[in-house]
């Protein structure tokens, strides 16, 4: 890796969040248009439409056609993570290539690898805490809600 490239979610990732968080924030069982969220959550038009498709797809989102449709969540915000949307929208997270489920031959040491068991305990760390993290959560902490947050590190 490049000195400036870093691990990341992709954009569209990152949209599908602000559509969940927008709902979220809108209220159990209310309905907001796409039009709606995409100004509000600053998403261009071009992608919208492919990232609402996904999440319908993934059960993250109902939909609504017509003039009084929408989006609305499934269910409620407290019972949606954050790692449900990571999940629907990026291939397997890894963190290293290694961590990949492939052929014996891939790496000399991989039964040996005291390296792979430390990255495989990270990457457990990372979903179980992504796993964590609700919408509702999130949407109370964008509502102004203060939140408890732990030192990290």
């Amino acid at each position: 890796m490049k000195a400036h490239e870093m691990l990341k979610i992709n954009r569209q990732t990152d949209y599908a969040v602000r559509v969940l968080l927008a709902l979220a924030k809108s209220g159990e069982g209310m309905r907001l248009s796409s039009t709606h969220i995409q100004t509000e959550m600053l998403i261009p038009h071009a992608l919208m439409a492919r990232i609402v498709a996904q999440l319908a797809h993934a059960g993250l989102v109902n939909t609504f056609a017509g003039r009084d449709g929408g989006l609305m969540l499934p269910r409620p915000a407290s019972q949606i993570t954050l790692r449900e949307v990571v999940e629907a929208f990026e291939a397997p997270i890894l963190l290293s290539e290694c961590m990949q489920a492939r052929g014996e031959d891939d790496c000399p040491f991989r039964s040996d690898c005291p390296v792979r068991s430390r990255w495989g305990r990270v990457q457990v760390a990372m979903m179980r805490e992504m796993a964590s993290i609700t919408f509702a959560e999130l949407a109370n902490e964008a509502l102004g809600v203060r939140m408890v947050i732990p030192d990290l590190v």
